[in-house]
């Protein structure tokens, strides 16, 4: 959707971002739980780029993920996907998935857009449900994707499809360990970068002929 818009829009708001402090993650302090939980994915490393088929630019379709090192006491886990360095007051949220099973586990490729899923798919930032594909302005710089995983104790009910601020509220009144991973995505410029050796009034070196 963003991969229309001018370049000079995405460096003109290049200082402009949520902040990784803004993401749940680092909103909720959950003391000696914090990072308690692996969060990985099969498709990129932590602080690596997400393969393009996971975003706008490629199917779309939402990256695998698993987790482990979930606690005893957890009654079910929360699952929120939100882009830290969107041009927005607050992280554009790409996903949120309520009552997961509470142990250990995974969802696979394209799993955010399945009705099966065992969960319940909360509203992205477009109040739609399901996966919303990285989707940075061109120009921008890189955007860091926040995979956050939040166990919850049992007392913890969330309505069936949770926003940003229901799910805020239960972390903050009910999370006993979380875990996050980082993936990076960036769209181009679209500007066309000319190599200093051919660029237009370089001159190489001068040669005296004989020599």
């Amino acid at each position: 959707m963003l991969e229309k818009l001018p370049s000079v829009i995405g460096q003109a708001l290049q200082d402009r971002r949520a902040g990784l402090d803004s993401i749940a993650f680092n909103l909720i302090d959950l003391r000696n739980g914090t990072a308690a939980i692996s969060v990985s994915s099969l498709a990129f490393g932590d602080h690596e780029a997400i393969p393009e088929q996971y975003t706008a630019d490629g199917v779309g379709t939402s990256p695998p993920l698993e987790w482990t090192g979930v606690p005893d006491g957890t009654g079910s886990l929360l699952l929120m996907v939100e882009d830290a360095d969107a041009p927005t007051p607050h992280p554009l949220v790409h996903a949120i998935v309520a009552s997961l099973p509470p142990k250990d586990g995974n969802i696979g490729e394209g799993a955010l857009g399945d009705d099966g899923l065992d969960g319940d798919i909360g509203r992205n930032s477009y109040l739609r449900t399901g996966w919303l594909p990285p989707d940075p302005p061109p120009g921008h710089g890189v955007h860091r994707y926040a995979f956050q995983v939040f166990a919850l104790d049992s007392e913890a009910v969330l309505p069936g499809t949770p926003g940003r601020e229901a799910a805020l509220r239960a972390i903050e009144e009910h999370a006993i360990a979380s875990g996050c991973l980082i993936g990076t995505y960036e769209r181009p410029d679209g500007s066309i970068k000319i190599p200093a050796s051919t660029a237009v009034g370089v001159v190489g070196p001068t040669q005296t002929p004989g020599t």
